[in-house]
């Protein structure tokens, strides 16, 4: 009985020994480092997708409330050692049918982005100044539509709290690109599964801007959660954009070569 006693207390000295520590390390932890630290996990928790399709409605609401619909279809794919690529191709309506966003993301210096006008039957590249422009006239604006890349910013975080039936870590992100039409991002990412739920944006004069929510988050492959809904809201214009997605597909094929200037002007 006393030899169980001994082992006991040793057990109970060791678990108290290792609480210290972690709660040590924690506390050593600047708030720029746990941002930087959550923003990583919640990268690396995404990674493995390979690639992917999908359908998107863009729904933009004006300040009086009037509606414009578009039916955009969107390919990606997941590059190791570089930023991902995506490819949008507008479907409908016929005064935008054939249009093309090609975007290549990268971690460190400006991102690469060309559109297809098919009424001028000619390509045009987004110079990096103008990436805080609308993109075809929603309230996302270009940067807005490259993936998220820990480099393109530093961090502090700021504190945890509630969002909806969720608790979430809230993180300030500064962009590091001298073009970015941000001062600041304000990000909501959620403790159970590292979703991103809010993301608040702060335009050059560091004004609030835009507010980005997350809706009805949806499981693949067992591991990558993906919205069926992404709402923005510019609080200044009034105006609004609503992204409806539907039909993910990922691991479907695509390659390299689905993902250059020649496949803007064949895309179909």
């Amino acid at each position: 009985m006393n030899t169980f006693k001994s082992f006991s207390h040793w057990l109970l000295a060791g678990a108290f020994a290792l609480t210290a520590s972690v709660s040590l390390q924690a506390s050593a932890e600047t708030a720029e480092e746990k941002g930087l630290r959550i923003s990583q996990d919640t990268k690396v928790k995404d990674d493995g997708w390979k690639d992917l399709q999908a359908e998107m409605v863009m729904i933009l609401r004006n300040s009086q409330g009037e509606e414009s619909i578009r039916e955009i279809r969107l390919k990606s794919l997941e590059m190791a050692n570089d930023g991902d690529k995506s490819l949008s191709i507008f479907d409908k309506p016929l005064d935008v049918k054939g249009t093309a966003f090609l975007s290549f993301s990268h971690p460190v210096g400006a991102d690469d982005q060309w559109l297809y006008l098919p009424a001028l039957k000619r390509v045009k590249r987004i110079a990096s100044r103008n990436k805080s422009g609308p993109f075809m006239g929603s309230e996302f604006a270009y940067e807005d539509l490259t993936s998220f890349e820990i480099e393109k910013y530093t961090y502090k975080y700021l504190r945890e709290e509630a969002c909806g039936a969720e608790q979430c870590h809230v993180i300030e992100q500064y962009p590091v690109d001298q073009y970015s039409g941000y001062t600041r991002r304000v990000v909501w990412v959620d403790q159970r599964e590292l979703r991103l739920q809010k993301v608040v944006f702060y335009d050059r004069k560091d004004a609030l801007l835009k507010t980005l929510t997350y809706h009805d988050y949806q499981q693949y492959l067992n591991k990558h959660w993906r919205p069926d809904l992404m709402k923005m809201e510019n609080h200044q214009s009034k105006k609004s954009t609503d992204l409806r997605w539907k039909d993910y597909q990922f691991s479907t094929g695509l390659d390299d070569s689905d993902f250059n200037k020649n496949s803007l002007k064949r895309a179909r």
